[in-house]
């Protein structure tokens, strides 16, 4: 579950299963609950802190907490310091839930007496069964200069745009130093576990406490920094203060969407049902809130409509009847379009031919056709050639002749003629007599 979403409290997997004959999507759900399998992990294993003897009690000093990859109820820290006189521990939680460890002097240092305070930091998580991480501390207890640099706020929020450009200030911290001369002149820096990422993104003036932006920002890729930094004065035995810049990167319409034709169900029959599912297609979109609102659209006057089936997927789905021997392919473009501002869009087109049934029977050009023959006429001779046609395809459009019985005095008309099935020609089989027969009539 940390491999696949990380610190998100759902955690799930989208899956779709096709159907054929008919055509149907079925969508399925996979959540991945959390369970204890990560302990609590500190940065480092020892963890140096200067202390000066000068320090007051109830002077408070910023560790660098436990991080678990798990969530809920497996990643809440307790947080325990190993017994001893002279340091308490005290936990708060800050505005973004994370619980921030301090370390109080509850006694007067002697540097002379004690020059080096070794303590264990224990953090147990809430799973069942619980797991521990620990970090040494090792407490340097340093002479004179007695007051750390002292940032006006904790905690600083700061929000930037994710297209915001190379350079651009994004906040000047300010920290002071009640000492005098060089104790009281003070540089800023990265705390020792800014990730690389952060140092990637960000560069921080050293004098002045300008953070702008170095790098590239994308909401997509890491929507939240948090940055420790560090007010280290210039004295003989330098002291530090220390503080978070919690900086959330706003999401702007930088993503088009994506569209996928996931299957298609071609070609379509001319006598398919209205109803029919034609194809399924899904669309996407990176950006968050309205810039990833997608809404999908065919142009009109079509006989296919476009309906939204789940989520961020859709049917095209046939409208209305089709005939293919007026209309035989159609070419469907399908417009995604988010609601970002401006607004982007991405398009795929669908060609969607349509199949041929044998809707249509042959016609001839005329109904009546009038030959005149000459009595006495050959056997064999030529009488007449008929072609129909039928706008069908293929063995639909085939067309075969015959000639539909009947009599003819006492003689039947195939006694009379004939037709080839295939070319439409008619023939005399006998010689007619004009005074034994003046018309003949036949289909």
């Amino acid at each position: 579950r940390e491999e696949l979403c990380g610190q998100s409290p759902l955690c799930a997997i989208d899956l779709e299963v096709i159907v054929d004959k008919p055509l149907r999507i079925f969508h399925v759900e996979v959540e991945i609950q959390d369970i204890n399998d990560n302990a609590p992990v500190f940065p480092v294993n020892e963890l140096n802190l200067f202390i000066s003897e000068s320090s007051l009690p109830g002077s408070r000093f910023p560790l660098e907490g436990a991080s678990d990859a798990d969530i809920g109820t497996n990643s809440l820290l307790i947080y325990k310091l190993s017994s001893n006189e002279y340091f308490t521990l005290d936990v708060q939680v800050r505005n973004d839930h994370n619980k921030l460890a301090e370390l109080g002097l509850k006694k007067a240092l002697d540097r002379e007496e004690t020059s080096e305070h070794i303590l264990l930091l224990t953090a147990t998580d809430g799973g069942k069964p619980e797991l521990m991480g620990t970090v040494q501390l090792v407490i340097t207890v340093l002479d004179a200069n007695d007051n750390a640099p002292v940032f006006n706020q904790a905690v600083y929020d700061v929000t930037v745009l994710e297209n915001t450009a190379k350079g651009t200030l994004v906040i000047k911290l300010n920290a002071t130093d009640l000492d005098e001369g060089t104790n009281k002149n003070i540089s800023y820096s990265f705390g020792n576990f800014v990730p690389p990422i952060v140092r990637a993104a960000f560069n921080l003036n050293s004098h002045t406490g300008e953070i702008r932006v170095k790098g590239d920002l994308d909401y997509e890729h890491v929507e939240l920094y948090e940055i420790r930094i560090e007010a280290q004065d210039k004295g003989h035995q330098p002291m530090t203060g220390l503080c978070s810049v919690l900086l959330h990167v706003l999401d702007v319409n930088d993503n088009a969407p994506e569209l996928i034709v996931t299957s298609l169900s071609l070609p379509v029959p001319e006598d398919a049902p209205p109803g029919t599912v034609v194809a399924l297609i899904s669309v996407s979109d990176r950006d968050s809130g309205d810039n990833g609102k997608v809404t999908c659209s065919i142009p009109p006057n079509l006989p296919f409509r476009l309906f939204s089936t789940f989520k961020n997927y859709h049917s095209l789905v046939l409208a209305e009847a089709v005939d293919r021997e007026r209309v035989s392919e159609y070419k469907i473009v399908v417009t995604a379009r988010d609601e970002g501002a401006p607004s982007l869009s991405a398009s795929s087109s669908i060609l969607v031919p349509i199949a041929d049934v044998n809707d249509n029977a042959p016609a001839f050009p005329q109904p009546i056709y009038t030959v005149f023959v000459k009595e006495n006429n050959p056997p064999g001779a030529h009488l007449l050639t008929l072609s129909a046609s039928d706008p069908d395809l293929r063995e639909n459009a085939f067309v075969s002749y015959s000639v539909v019985e009947r009599s003819v005095g006492e003689q039947p008309l195939s006694s009379y003629i004939s037709v080839h099935s295939e070319s439409g020609q008619i023939y005399a089989l006998q010689p007619l007599d004009y005074e034994e027969l003046q018309v003949l009539q036949f289909q």
